[in-house]
């Protein structure tokens, strides 16, 4: 039995896989503030052409250029790791793997579309990117990749994250990035919300209210976004080709796959290469993993709404809590986002994928029990995974049969360290969201 699958580097994966190309029928098209489609010209102000064109392809295989693959090859491929000790703690008949994607310089699995991102838009002539992040995974990643690149960064980091975890923030300003608290008083959407609340903590959706603002006002930025958009999560599917690759060698293949849910990138990253299965009629279950206190899938409608707060990008057709949701002060905060992929959306909508919602407290105690036994502090993001491969695992175990499962490790929790001292301090909370709180936030949404 194997612990590590490994590839080569000249198996690193020569196209991304575009899962539109396969889907049983197109997914609903952003609009503009008249209600119609927009155009492609609408996204150049914040977006290079290549990437508006890989936004909109229905091409299945899109080539990886050589100069992206050459700094994947920093870490990547990225091992596929198989849980026996996280397995004989449970004593499950279930065989555990996981994908590690936090052996990328940043951590995460965020440089797979910021590293692409940064070179599409240097080849454009564009000087500096803006951009949001809530943990602080995105915001280094991006700060990464502009520094290979020589390009600016500006990152817009949610306020009770910046506070959370400084060490983000840090590791950002190594990188030769700007950060600022969001909402801040750098940009006219963040001064109005400072106005209304002096206090407040900030949202993923402000602080992409506020990236996107800078670009828009700025001729020599672009906007850079690190989840939601169909190109970053094509860029993402760098991890399932590969993980299809590792299971190929040994001669297996998961039966459900398991990843955590804010924006989709990393989701869709592991799991759009084995749709292509799935559409052909193979038995594999997909489970989307969110929090509670931000229940977008498993509560949320499906419906057009801003991906931003103060609504400066297209509606888009997905599940959400409503632009102006503001999500408790949990920790994962890479999962604080009131909306989704559209194409994440599209999947759960029709049935093609699950999504459950787990509490805090059991993330944490799923984390410490994988750091226990397999020795890696994960993120409290990838923690959410961690809970639902627990949960199939003694689904397994009490049905006294085998499984595959398959999870995706999207982080490390090195820097959030402050976090896990909370909850062995007894200071952690579950936060569940009432009904009441969602149907007011969804009552300022437009009815289109």
């Amino acid at each position: 039995m194997e612990k590590k699958i490994l590839l080569e580097e000249n198996e690193i994966p020569k196209y991304w896989y575009n899962i539109l190309a396969d889907m049983p029928s197109p997914i609903d098209p952003p609009l503009g503030p008249d209600g119609k489609p927009i155009a492609a010209d609408a996204l150049t102000p914040i977006f290079p052409m290549e990437i508006i064109k890989q936004e909109m392809s229905a091409q299945a295989e899109i080539p990886i250029p050589e100069e992206v693959r050459s700094y994947y090859a920093y870490w990547r491929p990225t091992p596929l790791i198989r849980a026996t000790g996280m397995e004989r703690a449970l004593k499950t008949p279930a065989k555990i793997y996981f994908k590690n994607e936090s052996v990328s310089p940043a951590g995460s699995h965020k440089p797979n579309t910021s590293v692409p991102q940064a070179y599409y838009n240097k080849l454009e002539g564009i000087k500096r990117l803006s951009t949001e992040t809530g943990a602080g995974q995105w915001g280094s990643a991006l700060a990464f990749a502009c520094k290979l690149m020589n390009l600016e960064c500006t990152v817009y980091m949610v306020k009770v994250s910046f506070q959370q975890k400084p060490y983000r923030a840090s590791m950002i300003r190594t990188w030769g990035a700007t950060i600022w608290p969001s909402p801040s008083n750098q940009t006219s959407v963040g001064r109005e919300f400072l106005k209304k609340d002096p206090d407040n903590s900030g949202s993923l959706g402000i602080a992409i209210s506020e990236a996107a603002e800078d670009a828009a006002t700025h001729e020599d930025t672009h906007y850079s976004l690190g989840s939601v958009l169909n190109h970053v999560l094509l860029h993402q599917t760098v991890i399932g080709l590969e993980a299809k690759k590792q299971f190929e060698k040994i001669g297996e293949y998961p039966d459900v796959i398991i990843a955590p849910c804010g924006g989709g990138s990393n989701l869709g990253g592991i799991s759009f290469p084995f749709y292509r299965d799935k559409f052909a009629g193979k038995n594999v279950r997909i489970v989307a993993v969110e929090p509670k206190s931000c229940p977008t899938l498993t509560r949320g409608e499906f419906r057009y709404d801003f991906g931003d707060s103060a609504g400066f990008t297209p509606l888009m057709k997905m599940f959400t809590l409503g632009h102006n949701y503001a999500p408790p002060s949990i920790h994962a905060g890479g999962l604080r986002y009131h909306g989704d992929s559209p194409i994440i959306s599209y999947l759960v909508k029709n049935g093609l994928m699950e999504a459950i919602s787990v509490d805090q407290l059991e993330t944490f105690e799923a984390a410490l029990l994988f750091a226990g036994t397999e020795g890696i502090i994960p993120a409290p993001e990838s923690a959410h995974a961690i809970r639902g491969a627990i949960i199939e695992a003694l689904n397994a175990k009490q049905e006294g049969k085998e499984k595959t499962i398959l999870f995706n490790m999207s982080g490390h929790g090195n820097f959030d360290m402050s976090a896990y001292d909370d909850y062995l301090a007894g200071k952690l909370h579950n936060y569940e969201v009432t009904d009441e709180e969602i149907r007011q936030s969804l009552s300022s949404i437009s009815s289109i």
